[in-house]
């Protein structure tokens, strides 16, 4: 069983930095299209960045949604609000950092930033491919 100690969520410049890595590599998979048209040579390059880039931003999501799974496993949380029983300090510390890393969560504003990008790079490209030919 964890500790209380474990159940601080990171720093907001981690958050940030690890948001900031994602929506780089959010970018750059959604210009690819635009540089295969326009900076071939570059292309291999965007590529790698999105690639790594996407490698530690999902490696860290991954490392996340492990935490939280385990304190909740750890913690047998989801029994004991099923059965109703009463919550010890050490678990609604438990449920409090659960609760609290997703509220701090950027992952909603990656979504709609990869929506987005990915939406303008399908016109783009449809429009580019219309006006080639």
């Amino acid at each position: 069983m964890l500790k209380p100690d474990n159940f601080n969520t990171l720093p907001k410049f981690i958050v940030y930095l690890f948001f900031i890595i994602g929506v780089i590599s959010a970018i750059c998979f959604r210009v690819l299209i635009v540089f295969q048209y326009y900076y071939k040579s570059l292309t291999r390059l965007i590529w790698y960045i999105g690639i790594i880039g996407y490698f530690f931003f999902f490696l860290y999501r991954f490392i996340i949604s492990r935490k939280r799974k385990n304190v909740i496993l750890d913690n047998k949380l989801l029994e004991k609000l099923e059965n109703k029983e009463e919550l010890s300090e050490h678990d609604r510390s438990a449920l409090f950092y659960v609760l609290k890393s997703i509220d701090k969560s950027k992952e909603n504003y990656n979504y709609y930033i990869i929506f987005i990008l990915s939406i303008l790079a399908v016109l783009f490209d449809i429009t580019a491919w219309y006006f080639s030919g």
